[in-house]
């Protein structure tokens, strides 16, 4: 029998689920921060919303703690880098919202489309407005969505009734599966330049926040109108406004703002502008989802089951001989997802050498955390990837061999045209990542936030060519490494840099006599 602390409200459905399993569930809510650390001690399990803030210390407070659980998406009150330290499971309910998330943006669009809310303000002030606010047919127009996930995915479905035609936006969905929810993939600048309205849906990482801003906006549709649901500071706001005051953009409806609450915005003398509290997963069945889902979880773990929105991984449950060679796995399924610009229809991940005789399906769990870890919009860990593998469409095969020619053990990522393998190098209790193969190209180069892979012609001052354009754009070379192909035509270089390189920069060195093709890949996690 374990004792579950229960610090916030949750539903009574989700509270009768812990009971019925045998726990003793200990409900007190609006604890101090010093009040928790007495309380958790003993606890097995911890339940917590958004308020309560389960730190480090808390977490040492906590001496039988098993697993905590948040009763919703977001994770900023967790430390969960000091939980995963202490072998404690930190769980979460991912999809407890997403489908109000969609009901929320079909609203939303509904109401930009016809003005209601506009038609409304006037009526209850004594004004009859019938021609003033004249709107427009959702059936036959064409929605753009940025971000094809569950969310995207529920939009789609919902649009479809309405006769709508759809384009869609995510490098991470494969065309099959984008047919299969009838959907037309498009790049970014066409989907804006084709479509009548657009609705958000992807994470807010560091490469979409703003990514709907002034140059996007400039070449968008004339007339479109834009609904986001999904974060705030996806849309450059000020952006927006000035667009919907210059005419290019026919009106906006947003339920995330980059600062909430917003206080002043330019948004809001825009009468063509729709807005809400971000009530995106306000209401009843999505709360009651959370506290229902966070319940399941617990007690799965609690039991010692397989817990499906677990966000990490109890140290426990990896071979020693294994466990070393996680990060350099989840690094290589980062810089796959950007060396392919997406995510292929198929992957197969080698384990050659001494990993081939342990069990590895955990490598292939961090594999792909590595490929979906910015893409998808809930949070992607060791054990939902498979999941989110399944449905966006990728089918995973594992290899494992005895013989490794080079190294002790060499992990490989293979599909297409495209291939990257990684190895720990060196003696002692840590050796160094490093990556040994890029495309059937052998080269050794230590893994690093930022990098750039160039594949060129096999001739004298190439390397010149683009080490001179990143230093007069003021990006230093940390490391580099080049390798030539087997029949001596072409070359590929792989080099770290002191920071991104700019993409009007890869664009300009994508256009050089010699150069074949370029890929900027980023490794910084989150």
């Amino acid at each position: 029998m374990a004792r579950v602390l229960v610090t916030e409200k949750i539903a009574d459905r989700g509270l009768e689920l812990l009971s019925d399993a045998g726990h003793v569930v200990d409900v007190q809510e609006g604890l101090t921060p010093d009040q928790l650390l007495g309380a958790v001690a003993g606890a097995h399990a911890l339940v917590v919303r958004s308020a309560t803030k389960v730190t480090a210390e808390v977490l040492a407070a906590a001496t039988d703690l098993v697993v905590v659980g948040r009763a919703g998406v977001g994770l900023d009150n967790v430390d969960v880098k000091a939980a995963t330290a202490r072998g404690v499971m930190v769980v979460n309910a991912p999809t407890s919202n997403i489908l109000s998330v969609a009901e929320q943006a079909m609203g939303l669009l509904l109401a930009q489309a016809r003005n209601i809310p506009q038609a409304h303000a006037a009526l209850v002030a004594g004004r009859w407005e019938r021609s003033r606010w004249e709107g427009v047919e959702l059936y036959g127009k064409v929605l753009g969505i940025v971000g094809l996930g569950r969310a995207g995915t529920f939009v789609a479905q919902r649009a479809q009734a309405f006769g709508m035609r759809l384009l869609g936006y995510d490098p991470y969905v494969s065309p099959e599966r984008a047919r299969a929810m009838g959907v037309e993939l498009r790049s970014l600048e066409e989907l804006f330049a084709e479509a009548d309205f657009v609705s958000i849906h992807t994470p807010k990482t560091a490469e979409t926040t703003g990514l709907v801003g002034r140059e996007l906006l400039a070449k968008a549709k004339p007339g479109i109108r834009i609904v986001n649901t999904a974060r705030g500071g996806i849309v450059d706001e000020e952006a927006l406004a000035e667009a919907i005051r210059a005419g290019t953009v026919a009106g906006a409806a947003l339920d995330v703002f980059s600062t909430e609450p917003p206080g002043a915005s330019a948004l809001f003398e825009l009468e063509s502008v729709v807005v809400t509290p971000h009530l995106g997963a306000s209401t009843e069945e999505a709360q009651d989802k959370a506290g229902v889902t966070i319940a399941e979880q617990v007690c799965l773990a609690l039991a010692g089951d397989f817990v499906p929105f677990a966000v990490n991984l109890a140290a426990s449950e990896v071979s020693e001989a294994v466990r070393p060679y996680m990060a350099i796995a989840e690094q290589l399924g980062r810089f796959f997802a950007c060396l392919h610009e997406g995510v292929p229809d198929h992957l197969d991940v080698e384990c050659r050498g001494e990993l081939a005789g342990h069990a590895t399906g955990i490598l292939t769990l961090c594999v792909l955390k590595g490929l979906f870890g910015t893409t998808a919009e809930e949070p992607v860990s060791y054990v939902n990837a498979p999941q989110v593998a399944e449905r966006r469409g990728l089918v995973v095969e594992e290899i494992s061999a005895a013989a490794s020619p080079y190294y002790k053990s060499v992990i490989t990522l293979r599909s297409g045209t495209h291939a990257v393998s990684g190895t720990l190098a060196g003696a002692g209790t840590r050796p160094a990542p490093r990556i040994v193969m890029v495309d059937d190209h052998t080269l050794e180069v230590p893994p690093a936030d930022h990098m750039l892979v160039v594949h060129n012609d096999d001739r004298a001052g190439m390397i010149g060519v683009v080490g001179m354009a990143l230093g007069i754009a003021g990006v230093s070379i940390s490391s580099m490494a080049v390798g030539p192909s087997a029949d001596g035509h072409s070359a590929l270089m792989v080099l770290s840099t002191s920071e991104p390189t700019p993409p009007e920069l890869i664009e300009h060195l994508r256009q050089s006599d010699g150069i074949f093709d370029i890929h900027a890949v980023s490794l910084r996690a989150g």
